[in-house]
């Protein structure tokens, strides 16, 4: 440890401490220069971790009979616990398995389709984070928090963080003309305990998808925490399709790894849990724990551990109703990884060529409410363009050979996406039709027998968020089979792909949604951000252990 003295007195100037060995005390004493900011990010850096192991965990959830009845507070916590009893196995199984970190996925402890009445008896009060709270050492601080209790505990006697999903109840005032009915506001929240058990950080999901049950907090909450293996963020299911908070935390508080729990429902083409969650780690060059909840007749199923260069573990299974616990050893700062990708000019490529000549077979179709234009890929080869609005797509391409029986085509679209008409998308696809009748192009399908020998897939994207999506038949993915150049082209790698189902390039422009949202900063976020004071105790602390 005498070197890391060494190499902290070289660049600290204002703090007087102590680092000590088994034989050999050396006491640095400074002046007054550089603040104590500077000096606590050396000692991050210095104990930091280049690679840490994750686990997430899908968990196929134990259901309540009834959600339209309310139950007592003992038969809502009796259910949770048949839960977080096999939750508790799989965070064994992590800790044994030398895991740092457990992500369990959104609704694991109780389920969903509960009206606000039914859903009470399962809240609890979560308190911030900054209350300094270890729930399994003082469980009565906050009121009656069993569950809060238990997962610190859980996190505390298997020295290893847990992330898990609940509910928070938080009174308000009559006089409030927001507060609910019955005088508590209502929020889907993850939590995190730390490896001595402690609550170190808590998020309330923002955008939420017919949960009635929960209220929308008043802004989007920006939650981050640091460890010894990088910096974290969090949000939950349906928050990665939007701006805030999914892309502040990635672009301007520079996260390392998203935790994410969800209770993802399949969508295909474009939006299957492992196709969508690999695709959007990759476009933000971050880390993604994403764990999923199991329930094959809702089609939820797809977690993962997503590094930005490619997907490190992923499941999909449609065929059980068991669950699955997922292990990795990721890059604590993959941005700084040898393997991460370059940063992406998405139009570079699509923008610099002329579009190649215009099909003769051109169509409209949809994929669920949204009108593409489509053009059949009708040869075995062929350089093709297809354009909607703003957006042209370019697709060159060679196939093994040309399947009779299966047609693909070309897609584009550029608008405001499905019912809601909120949220607007620029796609490029090269997609598997369900039948050789070209009115299925944009359908549901799982199975393929095409091989391409090559592809290329570029577009004149107007955003910076392009997430890249290769999905295979049987609805599964390609590691290592393709890569985005630095000119915005998707194209494949190693030679011949398996069957594709798509090959797509999914864009969002946050900047033309409807209402778009702007970021905020929560208490947790910057507490990590802006207290000299915590910083001097972690220098403190430092020097302690040294």
């Amino acid at each position: 440890m005498l070197h890391k003295c060494s190499f902290l007195y070289k660049y600290c100037m204002n703090v007087t401490f102590t680092c000590r060995t088994q034989d050999t005390l050396v006491m640095i004493t400074s002046s007054l220069q550089t603040s104590v900011a500077v000096f606590a990010l050396i000692i991050l850096h210095v104990s930091a971790l280049d690679t840490f192991k994750a686990a997430v965990y899908e968990h196929a959830v134990i259901l309540p009979n009834d959600t339209k009845t309310p139950v007592s507070l003992d038969e809502a916590l009796f259910l949770m616990n048949k839960n977080i009893d096999i939750l508790e196995k799989a965070i064994k199984q992590a800790a044994e398995q030398g895991a740092q970190i457990i992500v369990t996925p959104e609704d694991a402890l109780y389920g969903w389709k509960f009206t606000r009445e039914t859903i009470f008896p399962y809240l609890e009060n979560i308190p911030d984070p900054q209350v300094n709270w270890i729930p399994c050492q003082d469980p009565h601080r906050f009121g009656h928090t069993p569950v809060q209790a238990r997962l610190s505990c859980l996190a505390k006697n298997n020295s290893i963080y847990v992330v898990a999903n609940m509910g928070d109840k938080k009174p308000c005032s009559s006089r409030n003309t927001t507060c609910p009915s019955n005088g508590h506001y209502q929020y889907n929240t993850n939590v995190v305990y730390d490896a001595k058990g402690k609550l170190v950080a808590r998020y309330h999901k923002y955008h939420l998808y017919r949960e009635l049950q929960f209220d929308v907090p008043e802004k989007p909450e920006l939650v981050t925490f640091n460890t010894a293996f990088g910096k974290f963020g969090i949000f939950t299911c349906f928050d990665i399709l939007f701006h805030d908070p999914a892309v502040t935390l990635v672009k301007d508080f520079h996260v390392d790894t998203i935790l994410f729990p969800t209770a993802w429902m399949n969508v295909l083409p474009f939006l299957t849990a492992i196709e969508f969650h690999s695709a959007w780690a990759m476009g933000m060059r971050v880390n993604l724990l994403a764990a999923n909840t199991h329930n094959v007749s809702l089609k939820m199923t797809g977690s993962g551990i997503y590094a930005p260069h490619s997907p490190k573990v992923y499941h999909h299974d449609m065929e059980t109703e068991s669950g699955k616990i997922l292990f990795a050893e990721v890059d604590s700062h993959p941005r700084n990884s040898s393997t991460s990708p370059p940063a992406v000019n998405w139009s570079a490529y699509a923008t610099s060529i002329t579009p190649f000549p215009g099909p003769k077979n051109s169509f409209r179709g949809f994929i669920s409410r949204d009108e593409f234009n489509f053009t059949k890929l009708s040869e075995s080869a062929g350089n093709l363009t297809v354009c909607q609005k703003e957006l042209c797509c370019h697709l060159s391409y060679r196939m093994l050979r040309k399947e009779e029986d299966e047609e693909y085509v070309l897609g584009a679209f550029a608008g405001l996406h499905g019912r809601r008409r909120r949220e607007y998308w620029q796609v490029c696809t090269m997609l598997k039709c369900r039948s050789t009748n070209l009115t299925t192009c944009g359908q549901s399908v799982e199975t393929a027998l095409t091989r391409f020998e090559m592809f290329s897939l570029s577009g004149t994207f107007g955003t910076e968020y392009v997430f890249p999506e290769v999905l295979l038949t049987k609805i599964k993915l390609a590691p290592e089979k393709f890569e985005v150049l630095e000119d915005g082209r998707l194209v494949n790698k190693n030679g011949l792909s398996e069957p594709v189902l798509t090959v797509s390039l999914f864009g969002r422009w946050y900047t033309k949604d409807v209402h778009s949202i702007s970021g905020g900063t929560s208490n947790s976020a910057t507490t990590y951000l802006m207290i000299p004071t915590l910083l001097m105790i972690i220098v403190l602390q430092y020097a302690v252990m040294v």
